[in-house]
């Protein structure tokens, strides 16, 4: 009988604390705040200073909020309070007819097609990280978040502005990245203040600091392309797309200041989750070696890892939706009622914070058979599809799901393709701890150990 593979998964709290307790938790981590009620219950209330919040994962009730009812519960302040100094009034942190106008630009340049065209940049990426990793084989321990991190940003530098992340310009943008993530978390306790927007955002002066270094870096390299765009001698990439895509209801351009905010969201949202994603996903590889060499058999079987040929590997994709159930990116939601609302016969007054958590939705005791352990298989069991329809969103769902979805599964499903086509991967001794911060991390970093699948290929033959 084959044993359970369980990945870490953070302590939850006791079930009842004082206000002061809440606090201080939710201060050191948004998991260790949240009790363990919460992997089995359709809703919950939490009463905090000035407001309610209600943790809902009743899926009626979800699909209310996310797809029938979505104008009425806009993204919450507290998140735009908290990352305002860097994304301004960018995509993912916008709403109202705002937000449509600029989803009505974005949405095009990540359709089909356009993925496909920007496929060889992500193999070029991959194929620079596979050297990279290279160099580090046979040492005891590599921290492997950081390496996805290194990675993830490559690929959007080269796909969105066409340029590797050994660029002058790339390089001080992903320096100032990671500082900035040091520094900010998803949600701080002086969010939940709700404060009002005239008065200025609580916020630590490094990442003021870090927000307005990379926003001035980010605006030199959005001036240069509007530059290229009217000398007509700018590459046909994700940024060109973007900036000459008119709103088809107004006819407008995005202006550059507006560009700069929505080139800050693609950097953050998208280099920061897709490297939490194939960290964590690395790690369950490494930790199952039946799945990892699974994985590497059906890599092994493709003659070239080409854009048409994804399709050749449903289990390598499946293993990565199931870290994504697992270690969703991005933990939690938060929306914001703006009229009154009744949820399972109690009033919810306007204003209240309406917290929706891919993280206890996608490990929910009532939808998921044994929720916390680690099992690619179950994607081609019914169970498992139904409740995918009703409690698995990783990219969020309804009309704010992730415009960069398809890029990320296509990304996720390539990287790990050409990772594990290229080594093995086991793990050390020190075990992760998941965090929520702007994404699910490990609090000290994922250790793993990684050996060259070409020296073990020339042992063997050897032998």
């Amino acid at each position: 009988m084959t044993k359970d593979i369980i990945p870490p998964k953070p302590r939850s709290r006791p079930d009842k604390v004082t206000m002061l307790q809440h606090m201080r938790l939710f201060r050191k981590d948004i998991f260790a705040s949240q009790p363990q009620k919460l992997y089995r219950a359709w809703m919950a209330e939490f009463k905090l200073p000035f407001f309610k919040s209600y943790f809902v994962n009743d899926p009626k009730l979800v699909d209310h909020v996310l797809k029938k009812d979505p104008d009425n519960f806009p993204k919450s302040e507290i998140i735009k309070g908290a990352l305002y100094s860097l994304l301004g009034d960018g995509v993912f942190v916008s709403n109202g007819e705002l937000w449509k106008r600029q989803r009505r630009i974005i949405d095009p340049a990540f359709e089909g097609g356009r993925l496909r065209d920007v496929f060889p940049s992500m193999v070029a990426a991959g194929t620079d990280a596979v050297e990279r990793l290279g160099k580090l084989t046979g040492q005891p321990s590599i921290e492997i978040e950081e390496q996805a991190s290194q990675l993830a940003a490559d690929i959007i530098f080269r796909t969105l502005f066409s340029i590797p992340i050994t660029d002058d310009d790339a390089k001080q943008i992903f320096e100032k990245f990671k500082e900035y993530q040091r520094t900010q978390p998803l949600m701080t306790v002086a969010s939940f203040l709700k404060i009002p927007n005239w008065i200025p955002k609580l916020q630590r002066r490094s990442t003021k600091h870090a927000s307005a270094e990379i926003r001035k870096l980010l605006t030199s390299l959005t001036q240069d392309r509007f530059e290229e765009i009217k000398a007509g001698t700018a590459p046909d990439d994700l940024a060109t797309k973007i900036m000459t895509t008119r709103d088809p209801v107004t006819g407008d351009l995005f202006s550059p200041s507006e560009m700069v905010d929505q080139v800050a969201i693609f950097f953050l949202a998208g280099h920061e989750t897709s490297a939490s994603a194939l960290a964590w996903t690395l790690y369950l590889l490494a930790i199952d070696h039946k799945t990892q060499d699974k994985v590497a058999t059906e890599v092994a079987a493709i003659d070239e890892l080409s854009f048409s040929n994804l399709s050749k590997m449903p289990f390598t994709r499946d293993v990565f939706r199931e870290a994504l159930r697992l270690y969703p990116p991005v933990p939690m939601m938060v929306r914001e009622n703006i009229k009154p609302e009744v949820f399972r016969k109690r009033e919810i007054k306007v204003g209240s914070q309406i917290v929706l958590s891919p993280w206890h939705l996608q490990r929910h005791e009532r939808f998921w058979d044994k929720p916390d352990v680690f099992d690619p298989g179950r994607w081609q069991q019914d169970a498992a599809k139904k409740s995918s329809r009703e409690a698995y969103m990783p990219f969020s769902a309804g009309q704010r799901v992730c415009t960069g979805a398809g890029f990320a599964m296509i990304e996720g499903v390539l990287m790990i393709a050409m990772i594990i086509k290229a080594f093995k991967i086991e793990p050390t001794e020190e075990k992760p701890v998941p965090v929520a911060h702007l994404t699910v991390r490990a609090e000290n970093g994922i250790h793993l150990k990684l050996t060259s699948r070409a020296v073990g290929a020339k042992t063997e033959q050897k032998a």
